[in-house]
């Protein structure tokens, strides 16, 4: 993999004489570091890769594409969210309420992201309609200065910019800028329009230097950094990179307000809830709201590599060892704490009071991307398939049209789930509804996740069936794989079209979960010995039309233990295939046995089976059985001088996937499963 080229400093930044996109080309995805970038990886064009139709990735793209995306947009249109704008854009701003939360204009700007990256497939009629409608209701609400914001402008002009700290205008404008790019990079320029005049506005507005005069302070909610890196990526204006990398060093900096206005908030929340307790160079901890710190650290990512500067990455890189060593969920998820939608403390990892927020995963996935990119370490893509498969893929319906916001490694039996904040089912939407525009985004774009190059090749992250078509050393490629992941270990790539003469390499990662019999490979049906990089296995060869690498990793099931100090789990395992961690419900348990009355047998070998069940047959393809007991206490009793439960008898465990929990009636299941005897910890052995 390549070492970077030093990027340009960070002194003397200017304004380019022509400020564009590169001419014609490959069409950029949501993260494309800009030539001077200093990166180890860089991302393919959004349509060199495409996913097959009747493959897992493939048809949740689809799906994406004709129900979450249409359904969001919907909702925008049934919860007010578009109307805010018309008032603001009709020449009615204050006449009526507010509708929904005050960053409500974030949904449209993150579901016109979703659409405009969809729109290369192409877009229903009726969708982009809609879509027209809402980039126009933008743009005509806009301010002739490039302010635009409907609660501010429509409630409270009289406040604007003065309640950084719960006000989220800079965190709304940064989702604005995500959309313009995308809408930039597929072809439209209305967006984009909207969002270069906003910028203008916001470098008018905000300090770029000590004692320039301009206004000093950072968004209570981070998101803005790594927007107006986008955009100077897309525009090449240095001055937005300038505005970002400011706003990275003022947080956390002594002196910095963080002001509030309006009774929009809570005092109660400290400054580490906004990560404005430590300047970001110093810290070494990952803390306070999730969503915030991970949008921020990407932002931190992006700015370091555009400038060049390690001592920045060093310091995110820092964050990660601390939030994945100590604090992130089996499943992938981040934020152990309800309150303040939180990261706890380290190995605070409770498992019924999860908050796990579906946007936290989709921004830890975000995150890691960068680092992938920035480093080229295989633990960042690991990370990023862990968040993906279980917790993202978990956060939807099976049907595409309801969501979890929060996700629970153990709902109780009689859990109420009578509001939003912890509910036994997916819900259609919420008053916060920042979760399903966020995966119809990432989905709209999840193919441009997959694959990378550097001067020697090309590398495939995550297995999926599709074609890639993109340009090697040498000439160009046409590849076309076939995977069963996340299913199977089996991914065979064919080469159908090559005019590159020259030797390089295809790459593909040697997972963490890969059983003893580890990964081999075979090209032209003959074993290959890859050079291995890390946890990558290089192929380097002079490819031809008709070559066939064929990747096979063992997929055993793995018995996952918890740390000691994770006191939520002790005493428990899960268990995991694949990418995917299994989960326990009370579907699939015989009459009056709950789930938190079993105990899991691992005297017993635990064995996988294609025979799934009934209501979730063409959904799941692999099931787990494995043999248990039942635990259920006589003892009425909360506490007592006893020895603990004693066993009633055996009973029969199925494990589904985690991502498929809640689309039966029943929701009551658990991911950690007590294990009977062994280790003293769990309840005792049977006679």
């Amino acid at each position: 993999m390549e070492q970077g080229n030093d990027a340009q400093g960070a002194a003397g930044l200017a304004r380019p004489a022509e400020a564009g996109p590169a001419g014609p080309g490959p069409v950029d995805g949501p993260v494309c570091p800009a030539p001077g970038a200093k990166v180890r990886l860089r991302p393919l064009g959004l349509g060199e890769v495409k996913l097959a139709e009747g493959a897992d990735l493939g048809d949740w793209q689809r799906r994406n594409s004709s129900k979450t995306l249409p359904h969001c947009l919907h909702q925008l249109v049934r919860t007010g969210a578009l109307a805010n704008l018309e008032q603001v854009a009709g020449g009615r701003a204050g006449q009526e309420p507010h509708h929904g939360l005050h960053f409500s204009d974030s949904d449209v700007y993150k579901v016109l992201e979703a659409a405009a990256w969809d729109s290369l497939r192409g877009l229903p009629a009726e969708v982009g309609e809609l879509v027209d409608r809402a980039t126009g209701l933008v743009a005509s609400a806009q301010r002739e200065d490039g302010y635009v914001n409907s609660w501010f402008q429509g409630q409270h002009p009289e406040l604007a910019w003065k309640d950084l700290r719960w006000g989220h205008e800079l965190y709304c404008a940064g989702h604005l800028l995500q959309a313009a790019a995308a809408a930039s990079r597929t072809g439209s320029s209305k967006l984009p329009a909207v969002a270069d005049k906003l910028v203008e506005h916001l470098l008018g507005t905000f300090s770029l230097e000590d004692g320039d005069g301009g206004l000093v302070g950072v968004c209570g909610h981070p998101e803005v950094e790594t927007a107006l890196v986008e955009h100077y990526r897309v525009s090449g204006d240095t001055r937005a990179l300038q505005l970002a990398r400011r706003q990275v060093e003022l947080r956390g900096r002594p002196g910095v307000p963080l002001p509030a206005a309006g009774g929009l908030g809570d005092s109660r929340f400290p400054l580490s809830y906004f990560l404005h307790h430590q300047p970001v160079r110093d810290r070494r901890q990952a803390t306070g709201h999730a969503v915030r710190e991970l949008y921020l650290q990407a932002g931190v990512v992006d700015v370091a590599i555009e400038t060049g500067d390690d001592e920045l990455l060093q310091a995110s890189e820092a964050i990660w060892e601390d939030l994945y060593g100590t604090k992130t969920y089996v499943t992938g998820g981040q934020g152990s704490r309800h309150r303040d939608e939180s990261i706890g403390d380290p190995y605070e990892l409770p498992n019924d009071r999860a908050y796990a927020e579906t946007c936290a995963a989709i921004a830890s996935f975000q995150w890691n991307w960068r680092l992938l990119l920035a480093t080229g370490k295989a633990r960042y893509a690991e990370a990023m398939e862990r968040a993906f498969w279980n917790t993202i893929a978990g956060s939807v319906s099976r049907e595409g049209t309801e969501f979890f916001y929060s996700n629970t490694l153990h709902l109780r039996t009689g859990h109420s789930g009578g509001d939003e904040d912890s509910p036994g089912h997916r819900l259609s939407w919420y008053a916060c509804p920042c979760c399903p525009p966020n995966l119809a985004r990432l989905m709209a774009s999840i193919q441009a996740y997959l694959v990378t190059r550097d001067g020697s090749g090309l590398q495939v992250h995550m297995p999926f069936s599709g074609t890639i078509s993109t340009q090697v050393p040498g000439g160009s490629v046409v590849l076309r794989a076939t995977s069963e992941h996340p299913w199977g270990g089996t991914t065979e790539v064919v080469v159908e079209a090559c005019s590159s003469a020259a030797q390089w390499e295809l790459s593909v990662r040697r997972p963490e979960w890969e059983g003893r019999g580890g990964t081999r490979l075979e090209v032209n049906g003959r074993p290959y010995e890859a050079l291995a990089e890390g946890a990558y296995l290089k192929v380097g060869r002079r490819w031809a039309p008709g070559d066939r690498l064929l990747v096979v990793t063992d997929m055993a099931v793995r018995v996952l233990r918890p740390h000691w100090r994770l006191d939520a789990a002790r005493g428990c395992a899960a268990l995991q295939r694949g990418p995917l961690v299994y989960c326990l419900e009370a579907e699939d348990l015989p009459g009056g046995v709950t789930v938190e009355d079993v105990a899991l047998d691992l005297g017993q070998p635990v064995q996988q089976t294609a025979e799934v069940p009934a209501g979730l047959d063409g959904y799941v393809k692999v099931a787990l059985r494995a043999s248990g007991a039942n635990v259920g206490a006589r003892r009425p009793g909360l506490y007592d001088e006893g020895q603990g439960p004693e066993p009633l008898g055996e009973v029969p465990l199925t494990f589904v996937p985690y991502f498929a929990r809640a689309n039966r009636p029943s929701a009551a299941m658990r991911v950690w499963a007590p294990v009977l005897g062994g280790d003293g910890l769990g309840v005792p052995p049977t006679s």
